[in-house]
């Protein structure tokens, strides 16, 4: 195998290994936009419509999510926890 392969072959795996930590980066989430959940691998997110009524009719149903929520999936389930993740990420409520 030649220098140049083993580069690129190199290059090709940092890549990789970055997008796979770049895609676990902490979510984004803005003032006017609705995040949706359908379901296993079914995530949405569209601007909610301007206006008081509009708004109005949402907190109506809307709950609070309290400081230190997780959320995971497991068997094709979204859940949420309140705890927190050590560096080593296992769970403990504090």
């Amino acid at each position: 195998m030649t220098k140049l392969s083993k580069t690129l072959i190199a290059a090709a795996a940092f890549a990789t290994i970055a997008t796979a930590a770049f895609s676990q980066a902490a979510w984004q989430m803005n003032s006017g936009m609705a995040y949706m959940y359908a379901g296993p691998g079914k995530m949405s997110a569209m601007a909610m419509a301007a206006g008081e009524k509009n708004h109005d009719a949402m907190m109506r149903q809307a709950t609070k999510v309290p400081a230190n929520t997780m959320f995971f999936m497991h068997n094709n389930e979204l859940y949420s926890v309140s705890g927190t993740l050590d560096p080593t990420g296992n769970f403990y409520r504090p």
